[in-house]
């Protein structure tokens, strides 16, 4: 049987999706299997009415998900994935690719094992660097809380960009929340453009060692030109050192480091629970004023449920994600609905691929 994988089918896309579409796989063609901690875009290709693009599949889950179902999670664990992202982002750099959308949602495990590998996925934001001319690039892009001050100004970012979301990342991966996690989008981008942050609440903090806080500082560095390299953020001592840095844990006799568990799931689960409290009275809110300007107002009554559910939705994933095996049988094709694409996927010798993929994607 062949390597399980994964694809995404997109049908009727915009030109705008193409083509971003377009530029993910460009930008993948450079790094793809070149690094073990990125995702691998083993095939692509496109019909009539479809593309298709054919990944690596990781079934361990997200990043931080994967930390939270561990019984133990220590500063040491951190520092482990931190060092080993960075070393991936510093191959990206170096193949002259800038990523622009770092964050725990796009950081997955290959595997459900214990030592699978951390892969950087979704490269629909990153973009080639002109490696024969001082080149930044202007557009506003990426994750709010993640994106760094540059993108905001509109003055122009590269791949320092990356660093500041590693940061972010790190400052995460230690507490539980983002550094500059406010009440509205507003406040939150002035805050990143302020490098206006706290190591706190201090309760989240004490057991985070004073090295590992050092080397988040250097990373939210506001000014990208002295902010220091994914290479040289590989050198601070808190990822170089032979020597765990932790902060002992003051209820242990043996000094063993302080278990980060308990608090990051805490800080994590209080936000969610106030995102719910607070897109639920929006939606009430919204609901309310509509039925007294509707003719149907009572109609829109029974709506509010599936209005909530769709307000917690930060963003809709239109893509399809299907599974498929590199080794395929008859038995498992299946007719496509467009008789044009087989025709196609057939001049090109894609078509056990297209028919399993159509197939999950009816």
């Amino acid at each position: 049987m062949g390597r399980l994988g994964t694809g995404h089918v997109l049908g009727d896309y915009s030109r705008a999706t193409s083509s971003q579409v377009r530029n993910e796989i460009a930008v993948l063609k450079k790094v793809s299997k070149g690094h073990r901690n990125i995702v691998t875009l083993h095939d692509y290709f496109e019909t009539a009415h479809n593309l298709y693009l054919c990944f690596d599949l990781c079934t361990g889950g997200e990043l931080f998900d994967r930390i939270c179902a561990k019984g133990n999670y220590y500063e040491e664990d951190a520092a482990e994935l931190i060092r080993t992202i960075m070393g991936a982002v510093k191959y990206i750099h170096d193949c002259g690719i800038v990523h622009r959308d770092l964050k725990p949602e796009n950081l997955l495990f290959r595997t459900k094992d214990e030592d699978a590998d951390v892969m950087i996925a979704d490269f629909g934001l990153s973009r080639v660097m002109d490696d024969e001319k001082f080149h930044l690039l202007t557009e506003i892009c990426g994750t709010p809380g993640y994106m760094a001050p540059e993108i905001f100004k509109k003055t122009g970012h590269g791949k320092p960009v990356d660093v500041w979301a590693m940061g972010v990342i790190t400052y995460f991966l230690l507490c539980g929340y983002t550094p500059f996690d406010r009440d509205t989008q507003q406040q939150e981008m002035e805050a990143i453009i302020a490098g206006d942050y706290r190591f706190e609440p201090e309760e989240y903090w004490a057991g985070v060692s004073e090295t590992a806080r050092d080397f988040v500082r250097d990373c939210l560095t506001i000014d990208p030109t002295s902010r220091p390299t994914a290479a040289e953020a590989l050198k601070h001592p808190w990822l170089s050192s032979d020597k765990p840095h932790f902060v002992p844990d003051p209820e242990s006799p043996s000094g063993r480091p302080t278990n980060l568990l308990p608090n990051i799931q805490k800080a994590f689960d209080a936000k969610k629970t106030f995102r719910k409290a607070v897109f639920s009275m929006i939606a009430t809110k919204r609901l309310s004023t509509l039925a007294g300007f509707s003719p149907r107002a009572q109609a829109l009554n029974a709506d509010i449920q599936q209005f909530k559910e769709e307000s917690e939705q930060e963003q809709v994933d239109e893509d399809r994600n299907v599974m498929h095996y590199g080794g395929h049988s008859e038995d498992s094709e299946v007719s496509l609905k467009k008789e044009d694409d087989v025709a196609k996927a057939e001049a090109e010798g894609h078509v056990p691929l297209v028919r399993q993929l159509e197939k999950l994607s009816m």
